[in-house]
């Protein structure tokens, strides 16, 4: 099981705190059961938005893939230029004098 991120703590801590005060006031209750319900509650509602906080996805390594070859038989254009620059003569460079 995956431990919980710093985001998913502040989310179901704020959710559990906001939601405990909100339905104690407004409930307006005073007997020690429904206050245990309404605890119970917002525990619930807090470990709910918890659970639902989008986790990080783990990191992808874009992969290289190699460029689709022709299937056998099939016919590649060539152009002129490139059979005329594979079949010159090798460049020969100068030497200083």
């Amino acid at each position: 099981m995956p431990r919980p991120t710093p985001a998913q703590l502040v989310y179901g801590s704020c959710t559990v705190i906001c939601s405990t005060l909100a339905m104690l006031l407004l409930s307006q209750t005073s007997s020690g059961i429904a206050i245990a319900v309404i605890a119970l509650a917002a525990l619930g509602l807090g470990l709910l938005v918890a659970m639902t906080v989008p986790l990080p996805r783990p990191r992808t390594v874009a992969r290289s893939e190699p460029a689709p070859s022709a299937p056998p038989g099939a016919r590649v254009p060539v152009h002129r230029e490139t059979v005329a620059a594979a079949t010159a003569e090798p460049v020969r460079e100068r030497t200083a004098p």
